[in-house]
């Protein structure tokens, strides 16, 4: 694996890349990757990074693993890439949209035109094997992400933070709330949201008021 990730990140995250974890990560990707079909793509892995560069960072949604599903995973949280169908979770995602604002629902999942405007669709995990969910957890990428998650919030002030769901919420701790707002709704899978714990949380529009608070120009959201 290697770590291709935009410029901007890495004065921030070189002493994560050059920590013995992020090593023995790295030699556990290579072997997945030789070994099983594990997804995203190798070239796709930090894709939220090399459209989202540090310094574009406005909003961050935190998920937990790329999709295992063939072709699904793009190396963006909830997206996948143009012609795949959406999964449950981004259907729901796209629902709200819908009632929020007011847009159509779009025909492609893929969210790079988010991540491209400033919106870093961070997952915890940044890798799967094929049809074994979770099954690279516990093998660095947390703690990385983690890192990343503490280094925004050090380092940048009034980001907008979306945390979806029971995993994401435990992320609370990382933020620093004196300088960055935090939105909190349930998960958008079916289980939360046929529960009500998803619809109606008008994350998209509160977020762009957030934005509009603080003079930084907002997130057009409506995708094509």
């Amino acid at each position: 694996m290697n770590v291709d990730i935009h410029q901007s990140w890495k004065p921030y995250l070189q002493a994560e890349f050059d920590k013995p974890y992020f090593k023995d990560l790295v030699e556990f990707v290579k072997m997945e990757y030789t070994t099983h079909k594990c997804f995203p793509k190798g070239s796709d892995i930090f894709n939220a990074f090399n459209h989202c560069s540090f310094d574009d960072v406005k909003v961050v949604i935190i998920g937990q693993d790329p999709y295992h599903g063939m072709g699904q995973a793009n190396g963006l949280c909830f997206s996948v890439s143009d012609g795949i169908a959406h999964p449950p979770s981004l259907i729901n995602i796209f629902k709200e949209l819908e009632q929020d604002l007011g847009f159509p629902y779009p025909k492609s999942g893929n969210l790079i035109p988010w991540a491209d405007q400033g919106v870093l669709l961070l997952n915890a995990t940044l890798t799967v094997r094929a049809h074994q969910a979770g099954s690279h957890q516990n093998k660095g990428w947390e703690q990385f992400t983690d890192a990343v998650i503490q280094i925004i919030s050090q380092k940048k002030q009034n980001v907008v933070f979306l945390l979806w769901g029971g995993f994401a919420k435990k992320k609370k701790k990382l933020i620093n709330t004196a300088i960055h707002s935090i939105l909190e709704t349930g998960h958008p899978s079916p289980l939360s949201a046929n529960r009500g714990y998803w619809f109606g949380n008008k994350h998209f529009s509160k977020t762009n008021s957030l934005l509009q608070q603080v003079g930084v120009s907002v997130i057009e959201w409506q995708l094509k």
